[in-house]
C-alpha cells in the first residue's frame, strides 16, 4: 500500500477457466427448474450470436477421431460431457440440484444424493458436507477435503487409496445449488454451496 507499482502486466484470461453456471429455482406452485450452462473452453467456440451477445459452446471438441473409440465423431452422436442438471424426489419432497466441476460432477452428485437419502441431511448440509473426487477416469488417486476425519482417511489409505489432502471447502470439489419443495406444506427451501460464488435467494416480498 505504501509503494507505487509501476510494472503492472496485462491480465491473462486463460487463468480463469470457469465456464459453467448452475441455477435451480422453484416457484410458489412447486415447479422446479434445474439448469446448467457450460461453454467448455474459455469463451466456448469463440462465436457470438449477432444482436444477442450469446457465446456458443464448443462441446463438440470432446469428440475423438480414433475410429475405435466410443466417443468417435460420427453422425447422430453426442460428445462426452458431464452436464447433469438433476432432480430427485421421495414422497412430498421434490429437489432440483446440480454441482459443477468437470469429471467431479457425477461423483459429487452421488455424494449429495447419499447425504440426503442415506444420512438424512437437509440440502444445505448436503452441499456443505466434505467431499472427495477422482480427477481421472480410473485408478485409486483421490482428492479429499481435510474435513473428512483423519481416521477415515487413514483407513482409505490402508486399503490402497492414494489421497491428496485439500482445504476445507476446495473448489476442486465443484460447487452446487439446490432447491426443495415440500408439497404437503407448500414450503420452499434453497441452498448454496460455499465452494462457489452463488447464493440461495428467496423471492423478494412484493411489498
Amino acid at each position: 500500500m505504501n509503494q507505487a507499482h509501476c510494472d503492472v502486466s496485462p491480465g491473462d484470461p486463460t487463468r480463469f477457466a470457469g465456464d459453467t453456471i448452475y441455477m435451480s429455482a422453484v416457484d410458489k406452485d412447486g415447479n422446479i427448474v434445474s439448469l446448467i450452462q457450460s461453454l467448455y473452453s474459455e469463451f466456448g467456440s469463440g462465436i457470438i450470436v449477432d444482436d444477442f451477445g450469446i457465446t456458443l459452446q464448443n462441446r463438440g471438441a470432446l469428440f475423438v477421431l480414433d475410429p475405435n473409440h466410443p466417443d468417435v465423431l460420427a453422425p447422430r452422436k453426442r460428445p462426452f460431457h458431464t452436464i447433469i442438471p438433476a432432480f430427485m424426489q421421495k414422497g412430498n419432497l421434490h429437489i432440483g440440484f446440480g454441482i459443477m466441476g468437470g469429471l467431479n460432477q457425477a461423483q459429487a452428485h452421488a455424494q449429495f444424493v447419499s447425504d440426503v437419502a442415506d444420512y438424512g441431511m437437509n440440502i444445505q448440509a448436503a452441499l456443505e458436507a466434505p467431499r472427495f473426487t477422482n480427477p481421472s477416469f480410473g485408478g485409486c488417486t483421490f482428492l479429499i477435503e481435510d474435513r473428512v476425519p483423519e481416521e477415515i482417511r487413514q483407513a482409505l489409505a490402508g486399503k490402497g487409496h492414494q489421497l491428496t489432502l485439500l482445504g476445507h471447502y476446495s473448489d476442486r470439489m465443484g460447487g452446487g445449488q439446490a432447491v426443495l419443495h415440500e408439497s404437503s406444506t407448500g414450503v420452499n427451501y434453497g441452498a448454496s454451496d460455499p465452494r462457489k460464488d452463488g447464493a440461495a435467494i428467496p423471492e423478494p416480498d412484493q411489498y
